[in-house]
């Protein structure tokens, strides 16, 4: 017996089934098309030693910086005022920040060791979901090789910490070099990627190598703020004032590589560090040329008219002292060196000129790109962050109180000791491990710039007690307190120069 169509269509039965099955079908149809429509693309824009409040519209920055285009980034998006890393060095922090994880968990503890095999980038599930992948810059993780890694489909990167100026970068397998200023070709190779998309969502990671030391602005940028005068840090001089109530290595450090008391010896030490004045004018023209190339990219999104449908976090990948304490670096517990600027826009979503006031930390960037994107991962997916897109989008959530931070003394880099710290909206507790010296306690409503050390104040040795226990509790339940004992690595850089 054969089936005719055209017979079983005739029936008005039939016909009425035949029209509710098509248009359930159409109506199916155009959901999956309308949902992909709209899986906003994402671009996630990574500088390197950018201090939180560099930024031309921060109320505390130098007043001769000039960031137009973050500063438009801003106007339009959220501010995320209170922006900290949970690790305050290069590799861990990245690590963290495609992890999702605390680096007791990712074991990036250093700049010396690659991510462990098998380690999940939270980019390997957008790629599940459908999205195509780029990856742009500095990498890091691992000094010895450039190889592409998981979760991009497409990859141009270098070697460790790379050069400022001519880099030979890994396209795919590939090596090519590059005649230029760095930072301008990774914005000019982040605007070909952004050119060349096709239809379907993409998410795009651009990771630049400035601001790291040593500070070096472009050419056409060099010189731009020589003229201008320096407010110092409070914390800054060698002064009874200042050390009175801190603990010990704090000062030593003055004198070690990381110290300003080792740039301003004099000529007669050979020291490659320039004076202070030149390094923190040199910072200021750096992250003007950073300015300029992440306006080159949002410009490349405007320029193909996606910037309505494209999802954009600008970072920092740790902070950056200047003076404060008398350091240049990071690696401590200081507000300077943990905290990082943050500023997010969600077409349609994020109300321009929001700020945002919770604490907010790398760890939480994993879950939220996958938020954005509308990715659920698997069940399988450990997050030690958690997203804060709810918060972006104006909603009252439960949130965090306090957040953690650890730091690993280094071979390497030996003036700075083993840090864990718990911060709350107010007080800071930081435990220093390995060193016979006391720890810090701050109050951060009486004292934000962390200049009076209360560890030892009788009126708060109940506080002091209650966020060490807590600090601890919440370290040994997942795991943080297995501090790594690795293998000396690289060069070290020990030099600890005589008080004058």
């Amino acid at each position: 017996m054969k089936f005719s169509f055209v017979k079983f269509f005739n029936k008005p039965t039939h016909q009425s089934l035949f029209l509710v099955f098509l248009l359930v079908g159409c109506q199916a149809i155009s959901a999956q098309t309308n949902t992909d429509a709209k899986r906003p693309n994402i671009v996630l824009i990574l500088s390197d030693d950018h201090r939180y409040d560099f930024l031309g519209f921060h109320p505390e920055g130098p007043k001769f910086l000039e960031t137009p285009n973050l500063d438009k980034l801003a106007k339009n998006g959220v501010h995320v005022e209170n922006a900290f890393v949970s690790t305050s060095l290069c590799s861990p922090s990245r690590a963290s920040i495609l992890t999702g994880l605390y680096m007791h968990h990712h074991r990036v503890v250093d700049n010396q060791r690659p991510v462990k095999e098998g380690t999940m980038f939270f980019p390997q599930y957008l790629q599940k979901a459908g999205y195509k992948t780029g990856f742009i810059g500095k990498w890091h993780m691992g000094h010895d090789h450039d190889d592409p890694r998981p979760g991009f489909d497409h990859w141009e990167s270098f070697k460790g910490q790379g050069t400022y100026f001519d880099p030979i970068f890994n396209i795919n397998g590939t090596r090519k070099e590059f005649k230029g200023y760095t930072t301008d070709i990774i914005a000019s190779r982040a605007k070909k990627f952004i050119e060349e998309q096709g239809e379907g969502p993409f998410f795009l990671m651009v990771s630049f190598k400035a601001v790291h030391y040593p500070f070096t602005p472009a050419p056409r940028n060099k010189g731009r703020y020589k003229d201008k005068k320096i407010d110092y840090p409070e914390t800054m001089a060698n002064s009874e004032e200042n050390y009175l109530t801190q603990s010990r290595w704090v000062r030593e450090r003055r004198y070690s590589i990381h110290g300003i008391d080792h740039m301003e010896t004099g000529a007669y030490d050979k020291d490659p560090v320039p004076d202070f004045d030149e390094l923190y004018k040199q910072f200021a023209e750096t992250v003007f040329g950073l300015d300029e190339n992440v306006g080159r990219v949002l410009g490349a999104l405007q320029a193909k008219k996606i910037d309505g449908n494209t999802a954009v976090l600008y970072m920092g990948d740790n902070g950056f002292a200047l003076g404060e304490h008398g350091f240049y670096d990071k690696r401590d517990a200081f507000e300077e060196s943990i905290r990082v600027p943050m500023i997010v826009s969600v077409p349609g979503v994020t109300k321009a000129g929001t700020k945002l006031t919770p604490m907010v930390q790398n760890i939480d960037v994993a879950p939220t790109m996958l938020d954005i994107a509308g990715v659920t991962p698997p069940k399988s997916a450990k997050f030690d962050g958690q997203s804060f897109y709810p918060l972006l989008q104006g909603k009252e959530v439960p949130w965090r109180k306090h957040i953690l931070y650890e730091y690993h003394w280094e071979w390497n880099f030996p003036a700075t000791p083993t840090n864990l710290a718990i911060r709350t909206d107010r007080y800071k507790y930081i435990y220093y491990h390995g060193v016979w010296d006391h720890d810090g306690f701050y109050d951060l409503k009486t004292d934000p710039y962390e200049r009076h050390n209360l560890i030892t104040v009788p009126a708060f040795q109940e506080k002091i007690a209650d966020l060490k226990k807590q600090l601890f509790d919440e370290m040994e339940a997942s795991g943080g307190l297995h501090l790594p004992l690795r293998r000396p690595k690289g060069e070290r850089l020990d030099d600890r120069k005589l008080k004058r």
